[in-house]
């Protein structure tokens, strides 16, 4: 399967807002914070259109309390999915093109400080952002490109990223 990426679309941020009710409704009480991340979160910069979702949770055991309630909104309960620490749902439409990720972390876990950095600022680094758009266009323009290819060609730029967001955070803590 190709990599097919899209000009940032404002409808986006709408439909996270949708889906994080839906969310809020199944996991309630748990979720202390249910926040859009991913490319899809970032103004003007490419993205496939999926939309990531990121859970914060006090207990990530009883998320998994959840699972059907959350394949009875269309999402696969894939458990870690190869991260510990975390609890994976992914969502597809009707035709099977995948609509949305959910990244479930409890509330300490330094992957759901990490997201939220990354996010953060690439918002507040447009230039950062655009040579993160620049490259993931690149790369998906190569004939044949595969999506586990895709996300392996970008590695390197997203741990480069995750450092500096990682630096800037640390910066603004220190600031009276």
């Amino acid at each position: 399967m190709t990599v097919i990426l899209r000009p940032h679309d404002p409808a986006w941020a709408e439909k996270f807002q949708a889906e994080a009710d839906v969310l809020k409704s199944i996991f309630r009480i748990h979720a202390r914070l249910i926040e859009h991340i991913g490319s899809t979160s970032i103004p003007d910069i490419f993205a496939k259109p999926v939309i990531d979702i990121l859970i914060g949770v006090e207990d990530l055991e009883a998320v998994d309390q959840h699972n059907g309630q959350m394949e009875a909104q269309g999402y696969e309960a894939k458990g870690s999915n190869g991260l510990d620490g975390r609890r994976y749902f992914r969502k597809s439409d009707e035709v099977g093109i995948r609509t949305h990720h959910v990244h479930v972390y409890q509330i300490n876990a330094p992957d759901l400080s990490r997201h939220l950095a990354f996010r953060d600022y690439l918002r507040a680094h447009p230039e950062q952002a655009a040579l993160y758009s620049s490259l993931k266009i690149t790369l998906a323009d190569q004939s044949g490109m595969s999506r586990k290819r895709y996300q392996t060609m970008k590695h390197d730029c997203i741990v480069q990223l995750d450092g500096e967001a990682q630096a800037w955070l640390e910066s603004l803590k220190s600031m009276p």
